[in-house]
């Protein structure tokens, strides 16, 4: 064990990787909680989906672990899950077997970038501002999910949305729920959301909101979901943009937390670039491909990982421990189907807080940099569409630089996205 993973090089041992697994699978467990629930809100089998969920975060940690040998943990990404079950599922109209087609094929693609020199030239020639943005945007549009599932915002035929009525228990639990979590999560308590998660669901036992269905059982049936992935119907060419969707917001989400997690490890090298990187990202794309497979939105690498690494984790027997927990937690689906969602949507808004932190490194001195980033932020839920908001951030940045005088500033990668997307909108609007 010490030879494969290196445990004395970098300085830790199996205990502290154990500890260091556990301190990231309490942080991320909400998952298993959160995203069936939005796969159930697109058709898919509640039951089905909370295995998909375990298993593909066990697949994709294990690959993590073993490929890149990084204390990363995967599982399906927070924002993806909603652009796939309210967006293109739901907004959209597309039926789920085809966009777990379309997740496979961005998955696919994925695949092949990570093993050629493409990956470095597409990833370096996205402005920062860009890729701060697009994050930005994600958490909004989860934010804007989450305060709906809330009850704070409802559709108004004058105002687009409105204030929810404060005269609904649940939505009252659900202001406290999110309270109690940003309290925990600000005092810096290990598995504060899930913790405040099932304290905001026992509260509503009281009210009748919350039935109770029991802790223990064998797993439910993974048939409902197992290879029913469309991919016909995701090659369809109305599905190209959204395929497209999937693969580069999964590409940046999962640099950006290589970057992040490996330079908080002390593992990226002097020059910044990150070890491993082709294998770290061959993992997650192999687990975006599972997933699918198994009937989940995309896995990506979960930035929760840094509790672990603050913990001491530096190697992949960490993602290997939250794997086997993950496993574990396949027999606690009485009590993930008994939380209902009033109780999991302040989580919701306590990761959209989180992921809206990148903005405070955009340039906010120079125009050209913030103005494109911003509009890709507000685009996203305004739209309802992290593929709209992409697409018009990049055409924003490219047109900003151009005019301002600035075009040689703009990256072939940036024209590439920025047409695509304008030929896009011309065709579906």
């Amino acid at each position: 064990m010490d030879r494969f993973f290196g445990l004395a090089q970098r300085g830790t041992t199996p205990r502290q990787e154990v500890l260091a697994g556990l301190a990231t699978f309490l942080t991320m467990a909400y998952i298993v909680v959160v995203n069936p629930g939005m796969m159930a809100a697109a058709g898919i089998d509640h039951g089905a989906a909370f295995v998909a969920t375990c298993l593909a975060a066990a697949i994709g940690s294990t690959l993590m672990g073993l490929l890149a040998n990084y204390p990363i943990a995967l599982a399906p990404g927070m924002g993806l899950n909603a652009y796939f079950a309210f967006a293109v599922v739901g907004g959209m109209g597309v039926p789920w077997q085809a966009a777990l087609g379309a997740v496979f094929i961005s998955g696919m693609i994925f695949f092949a970038v990570s093993v050629t020199g493409f990956r470095e030239w597409l990833i370096n020639s996205i402005p920062l501002s860009l890729k701060l943005g697009i994050a930005a945007g994600i958490g909004f549009f989860l934010g804007l999910i989450g305060l709906r599932g809330m009850g704070l915002v409802v559709d108004n035929p004058a105002t687009l949305v409105a204030m929810g009525s404060l005269h609904q228990p649940a939505t009252l639990l659900s202001c406290l729920g999110f309270v109690l979590i940003a309290g925990l999560v600000a005092r810096g308590i290990t598995g504060g959301i899930v913790i405040g998660i099932i304290v905001t669901a026992l509260l509503g036992i009281p009210f009748g909101l919350t039935e109770f269905q029991g802790i223990f059982s064998m797993p439910p049936s993974l048939a409902p979901t197992f290879l029913q992935m469309d991919l016909a119907g995701a090659l369809g060419i109305g599905l190209v943009g959204i395929v497209f969707t999937f693969f580069i917001v999964d590409l940046l989400d999962n640099a950006g937390t290589l970057i992040a997690t490996t330079h908080r490890a002390g593992l990226m090298r002097k020059d910044g670039s990150v070890p491993h990187l082709g294998r770290a990202l061959m993992a997650d794309s192999g687990g975006a491909m599972i997933g699918a497979v198994l009937g989940t939105s995309t896995t990506v690498s979960y930035i929760e990982s840094a509790a672990g690494v603050q913990a001491g984790g530096r190697t992949g027997l960490t993602a290997l421990t939250v794997a086997v927990l993950f496993l574990l937690t396949l027999f606690l689906a009485p009590l993930a189907t008994s939380i209902p969602g009033f109780a999991t949507a302040p989580a919701l808004v306590l990761v959209a807080c989180l992921m809206a932190q990148g903005l405070r490194d955009i340039a906010w001195e120079e125009p050209t940099e913030y103005l494109p980033a911003i509009v890709t932020a507000l685009a996203m839920p305004f739209t309802f569409s992290i593929a709209s908001g992409i697409g018009v951030g990049f055409i924003a940045f490219a047109l900003v630089k151009l005019v301002a005088g600035r075009g040689r500033e703009v990256g072939g990668a940036v024209w590439l996205i920025a047409a695509a997307s304008a030929l896009r909108f011309y065709l579906e609007t």
